[in-house]
């Protein structure tokens, strides 16, 4: 089963906000073997939207479409649809009950405007929004099947898991699809394809292989879909998993499809262990990623952001002579730091990160993407130094990403 995905709205194609609804929704499609083959960004336009659902439709029999349901001028789609379906809009009294229940507390909100919203396609089936005003519309026409949804990720997320992918479990899915993943680290892609080719060449053809590498970690993600009648694909991918596993053990770091912080945490919550952190470069981002998830408090204990070498010395009691003899980026410095956080925040583990961010600062020997990072553990302290490309941004990100996957090495 195949289908596409439309998302409209000009603030996506100028690049003021990020389209994320269209990853959401693929990922939810392919949770039941629905497979997405193009997505498709229009303006809010009606002869572009129009076209659009015209060339999804000669592809695939189910289009979901996001975005333009607002009661304000430049939200079109519904009129849209009822010219592409040949229908009209008409008054929904269970939208309208909804809508004034939905804001009884702020009758302020509640004018001409917002009357539109509780005006529909007469050819849709009207699904429930429970957490907005812009309703949710099914439209089926000789075959072709189209959910409309709100653009705000928010809402869009609660339609598909409280409407529309019940709906189309029931209706569409057919097959079994399953994924696995396996988070490595510390080899190149193209070193990591040579070593597993002939592991992945033998794979059955239900079976995929996919390489998904960001910030120096590459997930591969093995792909089971619709196997022979006498093949239990969760057993099959296990036994395929369980002969990759000894190619690249020394790489592997995880097998969840999740993030580095995540995996740091559930270690940590298993032990019944903290960490704190020190942050020079990095400015405060790996102290973002430990308490972005909730629960974090039970095991992440705080940072210190020791821009500062003076901030160093006095809150994290790195020497002045290393200071001055190696320099704030150096591998006895980042080791101070760790150390320096676990000891004044009294945790079990502590991260420290300091470098060379760019675009300044940079010496011959230390150049743009230099950061020397450490982990300070119960038993020892360790300390690396990684090289990382592009701007200031990708240089702390990345960095950040990599003192955490340092940890979680240590928390194996």
């Amino acid at each position: 089963m195949n289908a596409e995905i439309i998302v409209i709205g000009d603030e996506l194609l100028i690049g003021q906000v990020t389209d994320t609804n269209s990853g959401m929704l693929a990922r939810e499609l392919n949770t039941i073997g629905i497979s997405v083959l193009r997505t498709t960004a229009v303006h809010d336009d009606a002869e572009q939207i129009s076209q659009a659902l015209h060339e999804a439709f000669s592809r695939v029999p189910l289009v979901l479409m996001t975005g333009g349901l607002g009661p304000t001028k430049d939200d079109i789609t519904k009129q849209t649809l009822c010219d592409f379906f040949h229908t009209r809009l008409v008054p929904s009294a269970e939208v309208e009950r909804h809508v004034r229940a939905l804001y009884s507390d702020r009758p302020d909100v509640l004018n001409r405007l917002t009357a539109t919203q509780w005006l529909v396609p007469e050819a849709c089936t009207v699904l429930e929004n429970r957490v907005g005003s812009a309703p949710l519309m099914e439209f089926e026409e000789e075959g072709r099947v189209l959910y409309s949804m709100p653009g705000v990720p928010y809402e869009a997320q609660v339609a598909m898991e409280e409407q529309i992918m019940p709906r189309l479990r029931q209706r569409f899915a057919k097959g079994e699809i399953r994924h696995r993943t396996v988070i490595v680290y510390g080899i190149p892609e193209s070193a990591l394809a040579i070593r597993i080719a002939a592991w992945e060449d033998s794979l059955p053809r239900y079976m995929h292989l996919a390489y998904l590498p960001a910030d120096r970690m590459i997930r591969l993600r093995l792909t089971g879909m619709n196997p022979p009648e006498d093949v239990c694909l969760e057993a099959e991918m296990e036994q395929r998993l369980e002969t990759l596993r000894p190619l690249i053990q020394e790489y592997i770091v995880a097998e969840a499809d999740k993030p580095v912080e995540v995996l740091v945490g559930q270690r940590l919550l298993e032990r019944g262990q903290t960490v704190s952190s020190a942050e020079s470069c990095t400015g405060g981002r790996v102290a973002a990623l430990l308490n972005k998830h909730a629960g974090s408090s039970a095991f992440y204990m705080g940072s210190v952001v020791a821009y500062d070498n003076n901030v160093k010395e006095r809150l994290l009691n790195v020497s002045r002579q290393t200071l001055l003899t190696d320099g704030a980026v150096s591998e006895a410095t980042v080791r101070q730091m760790a150390e320096g956080a676990r000891r004044l925040l009294g945790t079990d583990y502590a991260v420290a990160t300091s470098g060379i961010a760019g675009p300044g600062g940079a010496t011959p020997d230390k150049p743009v993407g230099t950061v020397w990072m450490a982990v300070a553990t119960p038993e020892n302290t360790v300390a690396q130094c990684l090289h990382f490309r592009g701007g200031r941004e990708q240089v702390t990100r990345q960095a950040s990403v990599a003192v955490l996957l340092m940890l979680l090495r240590q928390l194996d």
